[in-house]
């Protein structure tokens, strides 16, 4: 595919979800988290798309901006130039922000170093109040909350909160 930067950022973002890459359908609709992975995450927040999708609120800004191509059995991992060349000015400019999400494994490494992402989600409480970190979104994540019922009992209902923290006036 074309090169075709997904994101959404805003001086005025209170609320970073940083993620990998965008997959093929947000590549295609140029809108990020415009797929099943989007519709989770939200419900996993607990805000609607109007909320979601306000960038002077929301600020969406993967490690890849574009789609990266497959490779195996999924998508590639984000290209390794891309988030060293605009990451740290993009998130320089958002002096608002209050709370990141780090969606999945290459955004939790960027902020917090190595270590397994099960450690770091159970974790989540360490990190706070700057970082969340969360699995990605994907289909696979439905089997993986059923093998840990802790992240639906335990890291949702915080999550929630500090989402609603992050966006009060």
């Amino acid at each position: 595919m074309e090169p075709r930067p997904v994101f959404q950022v805003s001086p005025t973002a209170r609320l970073l979800v940083a993620s990998q890459a965008p997959g093929t359908r947000v590549q295609a609709s140029g809108i990020p988290f415009s797929d099943d992975s989007g519709d989770r995450l939200r419900e996993w927040m607990g805000v609607p798309p109007a909320v979601f999708y306000d960038a002077s609120r929301v600020a969406i800004l993967p490690m890849g901006l574009c789609y990266p191509g497959r490779r195996g059995g999924g998508d590639a991992p984000p290209r390794r130039e891309c988030a060293p060349l605009w990451r740290a000015d993009l998130i320089a400019a958002m002096p608002a922000l209050r709370l990141t999400l780090l969606v999945g494994t290459y955004a939790q490494a960027d902020a917090l170093g190595p270590s397994t992402m099960i450690d770091r989600v159970r974790s989540f409480r360490e990190y706070l109040p700057e970082y969340f970190p969360l699995p990605h979104p994907s289909w696979r994540s439905r089997f993986w909350a059923k093998n840990n019922p802790w992240f639906e009992a335990e890291v949702l209902p915080a999550l929630k909160a500090e989402v609603q923290r992050a966006l009060a006036s």
